[in-house]
């Protein structure tokens, strides 16, 4: 079984189907068949884009991690996010999150971890540059995947090999994004 794909669950895939076709949503493109990558979600404005990323990741048997804020990871809820993929972060401990995420690439023969770039779901003036560390450290590709709520659609994009050169590849994955609606305009970064 491949390690980055879930054995066949009836019930989760049902309920990720359901929840997207409650909301209207559908998945256009296709995950990688690669071994390792970062999966960068953007732009995240609110709330319901975690609620698109699991119903997504149950449709797709995902097995990725995800980084969350410790202060989600509360009773009842710890043991049910965990399973979903969910790593804490406590962000006041002065921890390296990039070299922790590189040594899990190196550790394992399979490994997705799905970032936000950024970071929040308030106004941000850029995304945080995490995901590009974490991408060139371990020598993996980022695939974009875009929330479109102005067409109801998680569109997942072409593999996409850093280059070194942060500033044309954020600029690159800034295109990529540019056409697609977020819950709330004003708060995505575009680059602009």
């Amino acid at each position: 079984m491949d390690g980055n794909y879930l054995p066949a669950n009836p019930f989760a895939e049902w309920l990720g189907r359901s929840v997207l076709k409650l909301m209207g949503w559908r998945i256009e493109g296709q995950m990688p068949a690669l071994d390792k990558f970062v999966v960068i979600g953007a732009h995240h404005t609110s709330n319901w884009d975690f609620v698109i990323f699991i119903a997504v990741k149950f449709v797709l048997r995902l097995n990725a991690r995800w980084f969350g804020k410790h202060s989600i990871f509360i009773w009842p809820f710890t043991g049910l996010l965990k399973a979903w993929g969910g790593i804490p972060i406590l962000r006041h401990l002065r921890l390296n999150m990039v070299e922790q995420a590189i040594q899990n690439f190196r550790d394992h023969r399979e490994f997705i971890l799905v970032l936000s770039p950024e970071g929040t779901r308030k106004k941000v003036e850029r995304w945080r540059m995490g995901f590009y560390h974490i991408a060139c450290g371990a020598g993996v590709p980022i695939i974009p995947g875009a929330l479109d709520y102005r067409n109801r659609r998680v569109v997942i994009g072409a593999p996409f090999q850093p280059t070194g050169d942060a500033e044309a590849d954020i600029k690159a994955l800034l295109a990529f994004f540019r056409p697609y609606e977020p819950k709330k305009p004003e708060y995505a970064f575009h680059g602009d």
